[in-house]
């Protein structure tokens, strides 16, 4: 049985009010975190299948309007038209952003951020349970998914010694990502609202600190690992003088209330990110985008949800942008052709998005494979002209000198698309 300190205190972390001071012999990092600005990476998951058509369209190409319902595709003109975006990958075809996704332009337009169309796993799966394992794991056929135990981020982590402090892997949310599957000092963090504590408060600390003090066994060391990193956290959450947390005020008048959960599981990065306590990597889910029926309105809500998101945390890190990368991914996209229910099912390729420092954002990156019959997968599906292990690797690659030869089993990259600035 392989112990982590996840697994140690799962169903333990609460929230709960308690201060807990640091464990003996644990510093809050900070200062070495300060000293070395290195790269935070953040990766979005679109969770269902986000439909990369209709959150960014080639709306003026003549195979995608008759294709469609003009509720599925983004507009040119009339009373809810899309946002322009200049450079796109083919000067023939207008590609516009969803017309909720004025917090995403803003980011195109003023060169933070790049999108890659036509980009996925390039395996054939329709199952949103093995595509999230291969994408998970960073893998791409079934064969690399059966003999791979890891996530890739583990892989990754492990080849990079500058991410080893103990809070470097957080997942903003109740359980931690699967990229960081066989990653011992991974923690989940949906929220620091209350601090962040085992529940049970000061009786459930003490317990649990006298079981793991003394235990040489790798459950106690998981053990107190759990322990010392939860406790540097919640000391990094200012309190009054009763003790009781204080709402987190964000900055440069970022309002993350229009992003539901999202917006929350933002918040609790962006706290983490100015603690300075050395976050190296994190993940946050955003569902909502698996839509088999009535897309319109639903999937409406969805890209609000994450532009303003994005847009809420890019305004509150303003002091952190020549160190945070954001990367969106979703398991796959939607088919080409609408269906009877006002909406879109299992398709192939979708659309990534890269943000922050480094990118050389306000343009697309990648081959666009066209709409024809002829070009389609399968003749119904968007064709995967980018595989995403290429993205997550210029990512890599960009952020440390760590390597990435290991990182994706069976996966040769290609040459790069250029996203980030030499």
């Amino acid at each position: 049985m392989t112990l982590s300190r996840r697994t140690i205190l799962k169903g333990v972390a609460g929230g709960a009010l308690t201060v807990l001071a640091p464990m003996p012999g644990l510093s809050l990092y900070a200062n070495a975190a300060q000293a070395d600005a290195h790269k935070i990476l953040i990766i979005v998951h679109l969770r269902g299948g986000a439909d990369g058509l209709n959150l960014v369209s080639p709306a003026s190409d003549a195979n995608f309007i008759a294709a469609r319902t003009s509720e599925l595709r983004v507009a040119m003109d009339g009373s809810d038209p899309g946002f322009a975006l200049a450079n796109g990958p083919d000067p023939h075809i207008d590609f516009r952003l969803h017309s909720s996704a004025g917090g995403l332009a803003e980011l195109y337009k003023n060169g933070t951020l790049g999108i890659i169309h036509a980009a996925g796993l390039t395996d054939g799966t329709r199952s949103h349970f093995v595509a999230t394992d291969m994408i998970d794991r960073g893998v791409a056929d079934v064969p690399n998914l059966s003999h791979s135990r890891e996530g890739w981020m583990a892989r990754y982590l492990s080849g990079d010694a500058a991410a080893r402090q103990p809070i470097a892997a957080v997942s903003a949310s109740s359980a931690v990502g699967g990229e960081f599957a066989n990653w011992p000092n991974a923690l989940a963090v949906p929220d620091l609202g209350g601090g962040f504590a085992p529940a049970g408060g000061s009786q459930a600390l003490d317990v649990l600190s006298r079981f793991y003090t003394n235990a040489a066994d790798p459950m106690g060391e998981a053990g107190r690992s759990a322990l010392a990193a939860m406790a540097t956290i919640n000391a990094g959450v200012r309190r009054d003088p009763k003790g009781a947390a204080i709402p987190y005020q964000p900055e440069g008048g970022a309002n993350y209330d229009s992003a539901g959960e999202f917006g929350r599981s933002l918040k609790t990065l962006a706290q983490l990110i100015k603690m300075e306590i050395g976050l190296d990597v994190a993940t946050v889910d955003i569902g909502g985008w698996d839509t088999h029926e009535y897309q319109p309105g639903r999937f409406k809500g969805a890209v609000t949800q994450l532009s303003n998101g994005l847009a809420a945390f890019w305004n509150d890190t303003a002091r952190y942008h020549d160190r945070i990368v954001i990367v969106t991914v979703s398991e796959f996209g939607r088919r080409l052709r609408s269906n009877r229910s006002q909406g879109t099912d299992h398709g192939r390729a979708g659309v990534m998005m890269v943000m922050g420092a480094g990118v050389r954002g306000g343009r697309f990156f990648g081959r666009w494979p066209g709409l024809d019959n002829a070009q389609l997968d399968e003749g119904v599906d968007l064709a995967v002209a980018t595989d995403y292990r290429q993205v997550f690797t210029e990512v890599l690659k960009h952020r440390s000198t760590a390597p990435t030869k290991d990182v994706f089993p069976g996966f040769t990259p290609t040459a790069s698309l250029g996203i980030f600035s030499a």
